[in-house]
């Protein structure tokens, strides 16, 4: 199973009305954190009705939640994006 699919399986949780799972590892390639594997550095669009009366940091730590210790270790960069 790759990352994309994890990440995907576990923001299932959410509920999301849509999500978008980006890696962006390639524009990072070379640089600190990119541990060769390809999937180092990601990007999520999401819009979940769970997160709509959260604030930004709570939305951010529901979703690092969502995603679980097993997944975040295995990130070394997470851009989110809360539609």
């Amino acid at each position: 199973m790759t990352l994309e699919t994890e990440i995907r399986d576990a923001l299932g949780s959410l509920s999301p009305d849509h999500l978008d799972v980006i890696n962006e590892s390639a524009l990072h390639s070379g640089h600190a954190g990119d541990d060769g594997s390809g999937e180092s550095h990601w990007r999520i669009v999401i819009k979940a009705q769970a997160l709509d009366d959260m604030s930004r940091i709570a939305r951010h730590r529901a979703i690092h939640a969502a995603l679980g210790s097993a997944v975040m270790g295995r990130i070394h960069a997470l851009a989110i994006e809360i539609k």
